[in-house]
C-alpha cells in the first residue's frame, strides 16, 4: 500500500484551543503525523509519496472561492494588524442573526467563516492546508490510475469543514475533495465512510442533496457529544440524496461487539448503493484511551475494522482524519490499513 505524505502537515502548529470553558494546547498536533509515518515505516507498509500538486480547481469543486480566498488571505491581513498570535473567532451568525451578509471586519469574517473556537488559524495554515489537500488528491489519482488501494497522511484533518466554514480541526475537506475528484474522473458513485469519532459534518452537509456519493457516518451520539448540531439517525438526506445519507450515532463506551455491529450495516449500505470507489475518513479517535472521545475500541479492534472495510471489495482510499492518544495513534491507524490489506481477496 503507497503512503503519500508531506512535511508541510508541520506548519499547522497552533498553540492553543477553547476547550471546556478554558484555553489548552492543541490536542491536534504535529505529532500525530510524523508518528503514523513513523509506524508506517515501521512496519513496512509500502513505498511513501511526495504529493503532486493539482492546483486550486479541485478544492473549488467542493469549497466557495470567497472561501478559499479568505483562508488564503487571513494571516496577512491578521498580522498586518500587528497580531503575532494565533487568529481565533470571537462571535458567530446564529440563531436572530444575520448570515447573508460577510462583515468586512477582519474579526467578523473569521466569526462568519468558522463554527469553533477550537481550530486556530497560524502563519503556516494555509500551505498547511494546501499539501493536505494535495495529499488527498494524489491518493485518489492512484486509485484513477488503478491501485486497489492507497493511504493519504492528511494533516490537518478535514471532515468537519463545510464548503465554506472551518471548525474542529478542519479546514480543507480532504475526503470531499478526494471523492469529488474521483467523480469528475470518471467514477460514477463515490461512498464516504467515515469512522472518526466525531461526525464528519462538514462531509455530510457538502454532499447532503446528492446521491453520486452516498455518506455513512459511525460517531458519537451529537446529542451529547461534538460537533452537537448534526449527526443524528434521522439525516437521511434532501432531494436527490435522499436515502444515501446514513448515521450512527453510539453511545458513550461504546465496544467493538456495537461497533463493529454498525459498521457491518454502514458497509451494507454502501453495498447496495453499487459504490465503485470509497473514500474512508480515518479517525482512530475511537480508541478506549483517546483523551477526548469515550469510545472503548482496542488495538485489535482496528485490525478487524479493516478486514470489514476490504470485504466490499472496491477501490479504497484511507483519508487520515482524527485521533489524540498520541502514544497508540501509529499502532491503530496503521493496524486499520494492514487488517484492509492482508484481507482475503
Amino acid at each position: 500500500m503507497k503512503t503519500v505524505y508531506s512535511d508541510d502537515h508541520r506548519l499547522q502548529d497552533g498553540k492553543a484551543e477553547l476547550a471546556e470553558g478554558k484555553l489548552v494546547p492543541c490536542f491536534e498536533m504535529p505529532m500525530r503525523a510524523d508518528l503514523v509515518l513513523a509506524r508506517v515505516k515501521q512496519v513496512g507498509l509500502g513505498e511513501i509519496l511526495t504529493p503532486t500538486e493539482f492546483g486550486i480547481d479541485p478544492i473549488a469543486r467542493v469549497h466557495t472561492m470567497p472561501f478559499i480566498e479568505f483562508m488564503r488571505d487571513i494571516w496577512g491581513e491578521w498580522s498586518a494588524e500587528g497580531r503575532d498570535y494565533d487568529a481565533l473567532p470571537m462571535t458567530w451568525p446564529t440563531r436572530t442573526l444575520r448570515n447573508d451578509r460577510i462583515p468586512v471586519a477582519l474579526d467578523g469574517r473569521i466569526s462568519y467563516f468558522s463554527f469553533d473556537a477550537g481550530s486556530p488559524i497560524t502563519s503556516g495554515t494555509y500551505q498547511a492546508i494546501r499539501s493536505s489537500a494535495n495529499v488527498a488528491l494524489t491518493g485518489a489519482s492512484l486509485l484513477h490510475g488503478g491501485d486497489r488501494v492507497a493511504f493519504s497522511l492528511c494533516r490537518p484533518p478535514g471532515h468537519h469543514a463545510g464548503a465554506d466554514i472551518y471548525g474542529g480541526y478542519c479546514f480543507f475537506n480532504n475526503a470531499a475533495i478526494a471523492a469529488q475528484y474521483l467523480r469528475d474522473n470518471g467514477a460514477a458513485k463515490v461512498g464516504i465512510l467515515d469512522v472518526d469519532y466525531h461526525h464528519g459534518n462538514g462531509t455530510q452537509s457538502i454532499f447532503y442533496d446528492r446521491a453520486d456519493v452516498p455518506f455513512v457516518s459511525l460517531h458519537g451520539d451529537p446529542s451529547v457529544e461534538y460537533p452537537y448540531f448534526l449527526g443524528y439517525d434521522d439525516e437521511i438526506g434532501l432531494g436527490a440524496g435522499v436515502g444515501a445519507n446514513l448515521n450512527f450515532p453510539l453511545p458513550f463506551g461504546t465496544k467493538w461487539d456495537t461497533y463493529s455491529e454498525a459498521l457491518r450495516s454502514g458497509c451494507g449500505m454502501l453495498r447496495t448503493q453499487k459504490v465503485d470507489a470509497l473514500i474512508v475518513s480515518l479517525g482512530v479517535d475511537t480508541f478506549e484511551n483517546d483523551p477526548i472521545s469515550q469510545f472503548k475500541l482496542t488495538h485489535d479492534d482496528y485490525l478487524r475494522m479493516g478486514e470489514i472495510i476490504a470485504e466490499l471489495k472496491v477501490p479504497t482510499l484511507f483519508v487520515f482524519e482524527g485521533g489524540y492518544a498520541v502514544e497508540a495513534i501509529g499502532v491503530n491507524a496503521v493496524n486499520v490499513l494492514t487488517g484492509f490489506e492482508e484481507a482475503p481477496a
